[in-house]
């Protein structure tokens, strides 16, 4: 081959490898302006921060505070997350996590739609120009949720613990509970932080789960979680135990709830769980059920609350025993039992299961 030759090959060589560069630098270009839009474009849950009127203060926590508000003319509940200060490197990304467990709550929340869960109507992020009532409530990033003039579950059990609920109430508040955990479990979202003050009512007394801060959307295909997460005396006891666990932790966590609602506000009164350290005295601890407390609804609690997570039933059967419990024969067999109106002293009462030989009775009010 002559030099004349030679050179135009080497030229096309030239000319592919400049092509394949071009091809590479066009593709990276190209992704990267598809990221930049994704930033750009708000995701579904942002809010319009000119439609926001921030109100009254109505909640304080270590994070956080709870005002009432208007979004586009509805009465909200508004959250404001205070993250604190973002001038040094750890405090960003201190920050950072914080944005991303809460994008995390957001994404799952939003999407969730049932009479039993609350309503998250929006979320902003960064630092959104809205308006206050009072310009002393200026801080933190609002998170918005339909508001429930009833307060927390809380707070309604305590307003009525002098007395016992009737029956019926119980019946209904209980099946609520049930039908929102039911829900969520189809959806494959484990709330993992059942509590009552994680419950709301609205004005009609219907019951709403609430607060997601730490649900997670577990894949189908029964993937066991790992992370510790819920409250002390509410949560399974192989939570507790940082074993790998399902959404029967929820199961669990209902049946304290139940026990809570039928029988008194208070099950752990006088139970410190900060300093409960002993994972098989944690296991074997339960609220004490009280002798008045109708059959059916001690023995679901129970079944709830079993230590082996595979003894507990599913939500959907929860509900069904709870319609039963609920039909006409069954509701006559047992309201009576619920006439008493003194709150019962030994309601208050936590006891060791029988294969613990000390002392039965742990605290009692």
């Amino acid at each position: 081959m002559n030099k004349k030759g030679t050179s135009a090959a080497v030229n096309m060589k030239g000319l592919d490898a400049l092509d394949r560069h071009l091809d590479q630098l066009w593709r990276i270009q190209k992704e990267n302006n598809e990221k930049q839009q994704q930033q750009r474009s708000p995701k579904e849950w942002e809010m319009d921060p000119a439609k926001l009127l921030v109100k009254q203060a109505i909640g304080r926590g270590a994070f956080s505070q709870v005002h009432r508000g208007v979004y586009d003319g509805q009465d909200v509940a508004v959250k404001l997350l205070d993250w604190g200060s973002e001038e040094h490197e750890a405090d960003r990304n201190g920050v950072d996590s914080l944005r991303t467990l809460f994008t995390k709550e957001v994404s799952v929340w939003f999407k969730l739609e049932h009479p039993n869960v609350t309503k998250c109507i929006g979320c902003m992020t960064g630092k959104p120009e809205i308006k206050f009532e009072r310009k002393r409530d200026q801080v933190g990033v609002p998170r918005n949720i339909a508001y429930q003039p009833g307060g927390t579950l809380t707070s309604y059990l305590k307003k009525h613990g002098r007395t016992k609920l009737p029956f019926p109430t119980i019946l209904k508040l209980s099946l609520d509970l049930a039908r929102g955990l039911r829900y969520l479990h189809s959806g494959h979202v484990v709330h993992r932080d059942i509590k009552p003050e994680n419950i709301l009512l609205d004005q009609n007394q219907t019951l709403k789960i609430n607060d997601f801060g730490v649900a997670t959307r577990v894949p189908p295909g029964g993937k066991l979680m790992t992370e510790f997460a819920g409250t002390l005396g509410y949560m399974a006891p192989e939570v507790f135990e940082n074993k790998p666990y399902n959404r029967k932790c929820d199961v669990y966590s209902f049946g304290i709830c139940l026990c809570e609602i039928c029988c008194c506000p208070t099950p752990y009164a006088n139970i410190r769980f900060s300093k409960l350290t002993s994972s098989t005295l944690y296991k074997h601890t339960r609220p004490n059920i009280p002798e008045w407390c109708p059959s059916p609804i001690a023995d679901l609690m129970r079944k709830c609350w079993d230590t082996d997570p595979n003894l507990r039933p599913e939500m959907e059967d929860v509900v069904s025993m709870l319609e039963f419990i609920g039909s006409e024969a069954v509701l006559s067999d047992h309201q009576d039992n619920m006439a008493t109106p003194t709150h019962q002293p030994g309601c208050l009462s936590m006891v060791r299961q029988a294969f613990d030989p000390v002392t039965n009775v742990i605290a009692r009010c």
